[in-house]
């Protein structure tokens, strides 16, 4: 009598099946579920107002070249904010040169200002960093950068837009001129 062939190992078919239920599951857009969202937008919408490369990150969780995105070595002071729905993600004082190829920060403007979810796609663990507003993807965050934070939140150029720091409010102190000193009316 011949013994039965040893049973499939069960780990890798669980891994198989983890793997092609993560890359299902974020095949179809930045949000989940749209309930989770506080912004949502229709496809159409974002399909009409952002470029190809930014709707394919944002929307499909895509990647942009390294080293060719927009804000990869951009140096001006201000605030990173999410491309689809403006909301305020990084200061530039967090920014720096982990020559990665993308953009990268130490720290977030606010810690609601990003969700944190597991990606299983490429056959590895990372963290996906996604705007907390629209759900749209961001990039990844590494436990790699520099101190305080110890953080490296790296992010795709295309997911970003970038408001310069107001040149007339720029220095410490001079946030105290009223609207009629600086010309400007207030909203």
């Amino acid at each position: 009598m011949r013994a039965a062939p040893p049973p499939l190992p069960l780990p890798p078919l669980l891994s198989a099946l983890c793997l092609a239920l993560a890359a299902a599951a974020g095949a179809a857009g930045s949000c989940r579920d749209k309930k989770d969202c506080k912004v949502v937008f229709s496809q159409e919408e974002l399909r009409k107002r952002l470029t190809p490369l930014q709707y394919h990150v944002t929307q499909e969780k895509g990647t942009e070249s390294a080293f060719e995105g927009e804000y990869t070595h951009h140096k001006a002071q201000g605030i990173y904010k999410c491309v689809v729905c403006g909301t305020p993600l990084f200061k530039s004082e967090t920014k720096f040169d982990s020559n990665s190829g993308w953009p990268s920060f130490y720290d977030v403007i606010s810690p609601d200002a990003i969700t944190f979810n597991d990606d299983f796609s490429y056959g590895m663990h990372r963290i996906e960093i996604s705007c907390s507003q629209c759900g749209a993807h961001l990039g990844h965050i590494f436990d790699d950068g520099p101190r305080p934070t110890g953080k490296r939140y790296c992010t795709n150029s295309a997911s970003l837009s970038f408001k310069p720091a107001d040149k007339n409010n720029a220095g410490e102190g001079s946030g105290n001129a009223s609207p009629a000193q600086t010309g400007k009316a207030e909203l």
